[in-house]
């Protein structure tokens, strides 16, 4: 029988430390993986692991990554979910066209997304990947077209459309570009050492896994936090409605995607062996 495997990764702020001074303060990031955690345990997932904040450094995740590796079994399901900001790094292997690479800010360090696909490269062929990435850069983000968004203005107009309650703070899930460069300088022999030891072909290419991801936004736009979950979390759980929903993951993308304003589009994306029928089961189902 197919089990599931579930890591839930949410964080509020991060190490100033690492990031040039920079906190990264969020409010909703540790309710969203809460709220992951509870939907694998109603689900009676096998394990379940969850880290907040402080526990989500560089080390734990790869750590949990390699788990994963090790007992995942053909069938089985791999919940992966993400709640925080999203930054960038120079690519260097040239597998991304706008010459970044797209990262989660973790505590200690940011994780690059090569070193996610490729510790889910590893990965036995039939291990099914449900990922959620409730962050800013988190499809294959375009660092031209943030860049005009933000010059042009929109990024106010932006803000402007996103309803708030009366009183609440807009907080969005990017880290700014002068504390990404900043970062980079500040700690450019960890990274390039990790840049270096990565793989030169896209880790994507390689994949035995099947990995469907619904991320919180498109290439030119931002995630938004909240007060109780961040938007796009908060909607997939609309939609999720305590588990009645009872169609597909196209049909779960649809319906999140119907609930976002215009200026926030959750991405839907399939890397890895190709397979209609994950994608006609029941989201979360193991």
């Amino acid at each position: 029988m197919a089990q599931g495997y579930s890591l839930n990764i949410g964080l509020n702020s991060v190490d100033p430390k690492h990031y040039s001074g920079w906190d990264g303060t969020l409010v909703a990031c540790e309710a969203d993986a809460d709220d992951m955690e509870a939907i694998a345990r109603e689900r009676n997932y096998g394990k379940v692991t969850k880290l907040l904040t402080k526990e989500a450094t560089r080390a734990r995740v790869l750590k949990e990554f390699e788990e994963a590796a090790r007992v995942l079994q053909p069938g089985d399901l791999f919940l992966l979910t993400y709640s925080g900001h999203g930054g960038q790094l120079p690519d260097t292997n040239g597998d991304e066209a706008d010459g970044r690479d797209e990262t989660w800010v973790l505590y200690d360090g940011e994780l690059i997304d090569d070193e996610i696909y490729n510790a889910l490269s590893k990965l036995r062929q039939g291990v099914r990947v449900f990922m959620l990435s409730d962050s800013c850069h988190s499809g294959s983000v375009s660092r031209t077209a943030y860049a005009a968004l933000r010059s042009s203005g929109n990024l106010a107009m932006l803000a402007d459309t996103v309803h708030e309650m009366p009183g609440e703070e807009r907080r969005f899930k990017n880290m700014p570009e002068v504390i990404a460069l900043r970062t980079y300088r500040d700690n450019r022999a960890m990274y390039d050492a990790i840049m270096k030891e990565l793989p030169k072909e896209d880790p994507r290419a390689t994949m035995k896994a099947t990995v469907l991801l619904i991320s919180g936004c498109q290439d030119n736009q931002l995630s938004n936090d909240g007060t109780f979950n961040g938007l796009f979390t908060a909607n997939l759980l609309r939609v999720y409605n305590g588990g009645k929903f009872n169609h597909g993951y196209h049909a779960f993308h649809r319906g999140i995607l119907r609930r976002m304003p215009p200026i926030q589009s959750p991405a839907y994306s399939v890397v890895g062996i190709p397979s209609r029928e994950f994608e006609r089961q029941v989201p979360f189902k193991a």
